[in-house]
């Protein structure tokens, strides 16, 4: 979800051309799998494209590949420290104020909407800080 939202503002933002995204999960579990249904339907509702998005499992090569690495979770932070040993931010330490640090998932509550929310919020504060630290 959160990799389509990010892209989606990027591309709102008229910086496709600059920024790319891409999301992985720290787990094995879903790999070649396309996003639960509550997602697809979230991201539809607010005409959101996903494109063929398969999951797949964050790599070492992931630290040189990419600028800028983002966990959900305290969790995930913690798997990424021990699999590349680098800090990384949780997507909603850019959310504002009040927010909380980790996003839920949404499969056991069945929270899409909110979790959708939570996202979009992390995903605006995480765009303005980067067009903020690159000049765009």
């Amino acid at each position: 979800m959160a990799e389509a939202v990010f892209r989606a503002l990027v591309k709102e933002a008229g910086l496709a051309d600059k920024i790319d995204v891409e999301s992985a999960g720290t787990g094995g579990w879903h790999i070649g799998e396309r996003p639960h249904s509550g997602t697809l339907k979230v991201l539809a509702e607010h005409q959101i494209e996903l494109n063929s998005k398969r999951a797949r499992q964050l790599r070492r090569t992931d630290l040189a590949d990419f600028d800028y690495l983002i966990a959900m979770d305290s969790d995930n932070v913690a798997d990424i420290e021990a699999l590349l040993g680098k800090r990384v931010p949780r997507l909603l330490e850019f959310a504002p104020p009040g927010s909380p640090l980790d996003v839920p998932d949404p499969y056991y509550l069945d929270n899409f909407g909110l979790v959708y929310q939570l996202v979009r919020a992390g995903c605006q504060g995480l765009l303005a800080q980067l067009r903020a630290e690159n000049g765009l």
